[in-house]
């Protein structure tokens, strides 16, 4: 790594689901090019969950961190600040423990890095069939005519088409945080994720359109930075209303801090967290 090039944290959110961050962190030693750290939110997982984070790092060439907190719902806001917060990197790629990773996807993502900018990815969905070929180790690779894959021209690799189809967006709103990435300091600077959003719905959204209000810019990448995200049942949305609420009024009325974010959970005891390095 070059003095002066940006130290680029890989951060996976997880939460009981063994097999898929299993193949989420093997994707990752498959990289063409390789993050600083990676950095695993892990919103309350079992033990065995922690023996398979240990397993791998004498396979990684880098440090894996591991961020846990007690199991209270669905507290996923909570987690990614305190792991951000363990981070050591200037810009942050985060995916979800449930992502196979394409071998460039870390590549791409640096290639696409500019100041106070954050990157919107997209993925490709896989079918339930598929998802379970995968799991069983049958699949570990798609190309464009593979069965299983649904919006399949997101899995298109293309240096071409992306100078043609990547571009900045003024809409902050349609953002998943299984491919998303950022600058630290721009993070930090409208006080990370909202702690009071709990349960699924809207926290990437809330984040990335604060970030948008204080005058980072959004760029969609398309044909990079390729991803696929392995079926599963609907995370339940009974919290939703209200996590739309907390969009909503950041969105209406350009808000660009959250009362309650990375600085506060900063401030309070790590009562039922856990860090290991």
């Amino acid at each position: 790594m070059k003095v002066d090039e940006p130290r680029v944290t890989l951060l996976v959110s997880t939460y009981n689901w063994l097999e898929a961050l299993n193949l989420s962190l093997t994707s990752l030693l498959c990289q063409t090019k390789m993050p600083c750290e990676i950095v695993i939110a892990d919103d309350g997982s079992r033990s065995d969950t922690k023996e398979l984070i240990d397993s791998f790092r004498e396979k990684f060439p880098i440090p894996i961190i591991h961020c846990w907190q007690e199991d209270k719902g669905f507290r996923r806001t909570r987690i990614l600040n305190t792991a951000i917060a363990a981070s050591s990197g200037d810009y942050i790629i985060q995916i979800d423990g449930d992502i196979f990773l394409e071998k460039h996807f870390v590549e791409d993502h640096i290639s696409q890095m500019r100041k106070h900018t954050f990157i919107r990815g997209s993925r490709a969905l896989l079918t339930s069939e598929a998802t379970e070929q995968m799991l069983g180790g049958s699949i570990m690779d798609f190309n464009f005519f593979s069965k299983g894959v649904k919006n399949r021209i997101n899995f298109v690799r293309s240096k071409i088409l992306a100078k043609i189809f990547c571009r900045y967006s003024p809409n902050p709103r349609n953002v998943n945080g299984c491919n998303l990435a950022f600058w630290k300091k721009d993070f930090i600077a409208v006080n990370g994720y909202n702690n009071d959003i709990e349960g699924w719905g809207c926290e990437d959204s809330e984040f990335t359109t604060r970030l948008y209000n204080n005058g980072t810019r959004m760029c969609i990448i398309k044909f990079l930075a390729i991803e696929f995200h392995l079926y599963h049942k609907v995370n339940s949305r009974h919290n939703y209303q209200n996590n739309l609420f907390y969009y909503f009024n950041v969105a209406e009325n350009k808000i660009t801090r959250c009362a309650n974010g990375y600085k506060e959970l900063l401030d309070i005891e790590n009562d039922d967290r856990k860090i290991w390095r």
